[in-house]
């Protein structure tokens, strides 16, 4: 079982807060086959971070939007997120057996239902956003629309892409920090703008600001990913460690090396501290102690 990322009061709150509210959600989903429905459950309620979620919460408190008002616009992010982790387990993808300490959904339920629970996912992230009663019209709109490029053929889908033509085959830094940004970063940048889009008259300082903290996050998030994938066991992952070695793909450890990649690391935390201050926000703001929680994961 991983270790819980949150430490900190109003993070751990926020964070059980909506919890809650996204089993609610997800539970009280009706006219869905008893499997395809146990299937997304088991997708979006087995455990999780709930990053995305927390840095839309976190994100909503520098610019003034209550975590309440959030909440459909987090879960739909976090049922985005979910629908990529099926997917990306699937044996025709990474071919994983392990997600989050249980085994992943194509194990549990087979091929055929972890495919359409992951496109089940997928849409139900948007009709939360678009049939939800806690933003204006016009705010869930442009959230929509963040969601659907952030995970479309040119994001998060996109990726996916590179990464799988590039399996033993060679990769520059730049080329593996272009990938990463597609593939991780910007399920991140979508969390913070989707969150800032809720409040409107944002100041130029703090809007730049928050682009530069969450792609830095981004990237710094993929970098102790691809550290603990070398330091760290299957146990302690929850996932199976060392398979990108396995599966011979590029990563920061194998291009950089290990000491370099953790330089790296220590340089975006710096990066995206001072993004913090840029937003108005020191170091005891929910923004600030995420990107330590990040930068300092085991898990």
């Amino acid at each position: 079982m991983q270790p819980a990322f949150l430490t900190r009061p109003w993070l751990d709150a926020v964070r059980e807060e909506f919890e809650r509210y996204l089993a609610d959600k997800i539970s009280g989903m009706t006219g869905v086959s008893a499997e395809l429905h146990q299937a997304m459950q088991y997708a979006l309620l087995g455990g999780g971070k709930r990053l995305r979620a927390c840095l839309m919460f976190a994100v909503g408190d520098a610019v003034g939007t209550a975590p309440a008002a959030l909440m459909d616009a987090a879960s739909a992010m976090e049922a985005m997120h979910a629908y990529s982790l099926v997917h990306d387990d699937l044996p025709c993808m990474d071919n994983d057996v392990l997600r989050r300490g249980k085994p992943t959904c194509h194990v549990k339920f087979g091929e055929a239902t972890a495919l359409l629970a992951g496109d089940a996912l997928q849409t139900t992230a948007f009709q939360w956003v678009l049939e939800s009663s806690l933003l204006a019209d016009s705010i869930r709109l442009q959230q929509a629309a963040i969601l659907a490029a952030a995970a479309g053929a040119q994001g998060m889908a996109n990726g996916q892409a590179i990464d799988l033509t590039h399996v033993g085959r060679p990769m520059t830094l730049d080329q593996l920090k272009h990938m990463h940004a597609r593939k991780t970063g910007d399920l991140i940048l979508a969390a913070v703008r989707m969150a800032s889009a809720s409040r409107s008259g944002l100041s130029s300082q703090m809007q730049s600001g928050l682009e530069d903290y969450a792609k830095t996050l981004g990237l710094a998030y993929q970098v102790i990913d691809d550290i603990l994938d070398v330091e760290s066991t299957s146990e302690q992952l929850g996932k199976t460690s060392g398979k990108d070695a396995l599966s011979n793909k590029p990563t920061m450890v194998s291009l950089m090396g290990l000491s370099e990649a953790k330089q790296l690391l220590a340089n975006l935390r710096s990066t995206a501290l001072k993004a913090c201050e840029r937003c108005g926000v020191d170091e005891r703001h929910p923004m600030a102690i995420l990107v330590d929680l990040i930068t300092d994961r085991k898990s």
